[in-house]
């Protein structure tokens, strides 16, 4: 296939989805959130996966990131209903952080425009407590922030899944085509024999060894 074709196409979206999870990661890591840090993690892993498949021509590698993306997808929606608060959830439980820790997201206290106080604590406070800690003057709250994360995320999963289907029926036509050709496997037997007989002939002696035959690789 040629540059301009939907597998170019693909893996320019596998290159920009790695991008895109990264920079999600790194941030989720600054907010010990446990639970996308682990789904970012396997996100990765499978577009690695499908960026490999999708130069190396193997299509079985396509098929598992096609289906990785409709979990992702579904993933991502959970998310935003979180931070949402929709269905009964709560975005200030500690459910991201698999309630190991009172941790929240990053951008809670270090979005775009956002001031951050520690205020000190009252006689019956304790020193740890989280709700001591001001923040004022963010230009976007943090949940649409980790809204428009997510949003990103589906957006180049629902793009990636349309190119990966697209390119697996490509490279099935291909195997398919090169099947029924008539002496197919006798044409890649007479080549492969046809270049060892001719590095055989053009072959150099070495020390103590005569010329290259047909066996020589």
């Amino acid at each position: 296939m040629g540059c301009c074709t939907g597998r170019c196409a693909l893996i320019g979206l596998c290159a920009l989805q790695l991008l895109s999870a990264l920079e999600r990661q790194i941030f989720d890591f600054l907010g010990f959130q446990w639970a996308p840090i682990l789904g970012n993690f396997l996100h990765i892993i499978v577009v690695i996966l499908g960026l490999f498949g999708t130069i190396q021509y193997r299509p079985r590698y396509i098929v598992v990131y096609t289906v990785w993306t409709a979990l992702w997808v579904t993933w991502n929606v959970f998310i935003i209903c979180f931070y949402l608060e929709v269905g009964g959830l709560s975005k200030d439980t500690d459910l991201m952080t698999f309630n190991i820790s009172v941790h929240r997201s990053w951008w809670r206290e270090h979005g775009p425009g956002c001031v951050r106080r520690v205020l000190p604590p009252s006689a019956h406070g304790m020193m740890d407590d989280y709700t001591y800690v001001s923040v004022t003057g963010c230009i976007v709250d943090f949940q649409y922030l980790e809204v428009i994360h997510s949003a990103v995320q589906i957006l180049l999963s629902l793009v990636g899944f349309v190119y990966a289907c697209y390119v697996i029926s490509i490279f099935m036509e291909e195997e398919d085509t090169l099947s029924t050709l008539p002496s197919y496997g006798k044409y890649w037997k007479y080549l492969k024999h046809f270049t060892l007989q001719r590095q055989g002939s053009t072959g150099k002696r070495t020390e103590g060894h005569g010329p290259c035959n047909s066996t020589c690789f």
